[in-house]
């Protein structure tokens, strides 16, 4: 696709007048385009639920979850996976983000890096992708060579693939199995896609993670089960959690956790069953590591 043509790099009739507009007109144009994120998210939900499924199909199954992006796109990509492992708990080679570039990329533009497809090939490779593995590329334009070859790689190896563009008919669409094309308008400002486009790309990354975590039992009711305890407001966080869940004291939170080695699900599923440790520990393990489900086998 021209990217001439692209909803995501045309003028918006909107803000023709930015240049001219005080502070305060300015922001306010800027969430009143906001608005328009979550209507453009609304119509790709089936396609994004489809996603969550396929990704926890893969975690259950031993596989990984891998983002691609370059620029705004692959610095989002990043972020989520790097908030996987303090919010659920998890290795943090469960959820892989790389963006076109490396690292440095995450602070400095990388001439070029977006445009090799065998770029993003190589960056799988060096992490050893395999067909049990789910690979999303990100793409605001849809069109970024980098995300390209990354999925052209991970489905000629067997692997399931989704695309997030913010463009309908995007190349990354056409080359994923799943397209997720967010219509969301013209930009603020004429191309700045971390604005709009940006903000859907983190919506939708969001239901991706936290929807296939819920899934394979990371939560219990709405509360994070598998919060890992690294600092003070953490612990006090794991006793809430399980004060909440149960009913119980802190001291009895507290006491409990311990006992069950900072495991805060564990130690929920110990009061809620009246178990000791490692018969909370079994029924759990039988249950897929979902509470609700150890519950229901007491």
């Amino acid at each position: 696709m021209d990217l001439n043509k692209m909803m995501t790099e045309t003028r918006n009739p909107d803000t023709m007048h930015l240049d001219e507009m005080s502070a305060l007109e300015i922001v306010t144009a800027m969430n009143r385009e906001d608005r328009k994120v979550p209507e453009g998210i609304e119509p790709v939900l089936p396609q994004i639920a489809a996603v969550v499924e396929t990704v926890e199909a893969a975690f259950r199954n031993g596989g990984r979850l891998f983002y691609l992006g370059a620029g705004t796109s692959g610095r989002l990509g990043v972020l989520d996976a790097s908030e996987c492992p303090p919010t659920f708990g998890v290795e943090p080679g469960m959820v892989v983000g790389l963006i076109a570039g490396g690292d440095r990329a995450l602070r400095f533009p990388i001439e070029g890096a977006e445009d090799s497809r065998e770029l993003g090939r190589k960056d799988l490779e060096e992490h050893d992708l395999c067909a049990k593995d789910v690979v999303v590329g990100i793409a605001a334009s849809g069109r970024t060579p980098y995300v390209l070859g990354a999925l052209e790689y991970a489905r000629s190896i067997g692997c399931k693939t989704a695309a997030i563009a913010c463009n309908k008919g995007s190349a990354v669409g056409q080359a994923a199995d799943i397209a997720i094309e967010a219509q969301v308008g013209p930009e603020v400002l004429t191309g700045s896609t971390r604005l709009k486009a940006g903000t859907a790309q983190k919506m939708i990354l969001n239901m991706i993670t936290t929807g296939a975590m819920v899934r394979i039992g990371k939560a219990y009711q709405n509360l994070m089960v598998d919060v890992v305890q690294s600092n003070e407001k953490l612990e006090t966080r794991a006793e809430n959690i399980v004060m909440a869940a149960t009913g119980v004291e802190r001291s009895q939170a507290r006491q409990t956790i311990d006992a069950a080695g900072g495991k805060v699900k564990l130690a929920i599923t110990m009061i809620l069953t009246g178990r000791d440790v490692e018969q909370a520990a079994q029924l759990l393990e039988e249950a897929g590591g979902r509470v609700r489900d150890a519950l229901r086998m007491k």
